[in-house]
């Protein structure tokens, strides 16, 4: 993107492991990101690393109908379906399609983000394409098994004295520890987990908590 891209506080990643089986089908999917759009979410990161590339993009398209032009949309890992569903953007991870090869589907009007868990990733982001910089883990975190060690709270101030990008703290963060995740120089919270219970409820008291 031409300008800088500015990231709300709180930027809620709807990710499909998260759902027992029952709950999987489009239609439970599509009701979540109601809810978190009714709690107050303007940015939803659709992530799935369970289903097949037809159940994604059918999902991925529901998510945009039900929505329209009501929510920023980023498209976890496929940068194709991040274009075939509308979106407004693709995320990477270190595993994924690389920054530059994503730029290049999306093209450069689209939004592009990049995660990075140690300073060496993150200053390579930091000199590629990517419009905005996700940092972590932050906390211990639930949602992958396999993550990196968790950077804490330095990390993050570390990570904001090496980018001038928007930055994106990511992994077990809670409202208990939001705040301080914020006033440590991250721009916005990734949320999955604590948001599960109660999407719009709990949507609300993370925004009135980082005002």
């Amino acid at each position: 993107m031409t300008e800088r891209f500015l990231l709300p506080k709180l930027y809620a990643i709807l990710d499909v492991g998260g759902f027992a089986p029952a709950l999987n089908p489009t239609a439970s999917i599509v009701d979540y990101a109601r809810e978190l759009a009714a709690g107050g979410v303007t940015i939803l990161q659709y992530r799935n690393k369970v289903g097949t590339t037809r159940e994604m993009l059918e999902q991925a398209r529901e998510i945009r109908r039900a929505l329209g032009d009501s929510m920023t949309l980023i498209m976890n890992d496929r940068a194709d379906i991040c274009i075939a569903a509308v979106y407004n953007g693709a995320h990477v991870g270190q595993d994924d399609l690389s920054p530059q090869g994503a730029r290049t589907v999306i093209g450069d009007e689209s939004i592009l983000g990049v995660s990075t868990h140690n300073l060496d990733q993150l200053k390579e982001a930091d000199a590629g394409p990517a419009d905005y910089i996700a940092y972590g883990p932050v906390f211990a975190t639930p949602s992958k098994r396999d993550h990196q060690p968790p950077v804490g709270v330095e990390g993050i101030r570390a990570a904001r004295a090496a980018t001038k990008k928007p930055l994106v703290a990511i992994g077990g963060i809670t409202r208990a520890n939001a705040r301080a995740v914020i006033e440590a120089g991250a721009d916005s919270v990734a949320v999955i987990s604590d948001l599960l219970s109660s999407p719009a409820k709990v949507a609300g008291e993370f925004l009135r908590l980082l005002v």
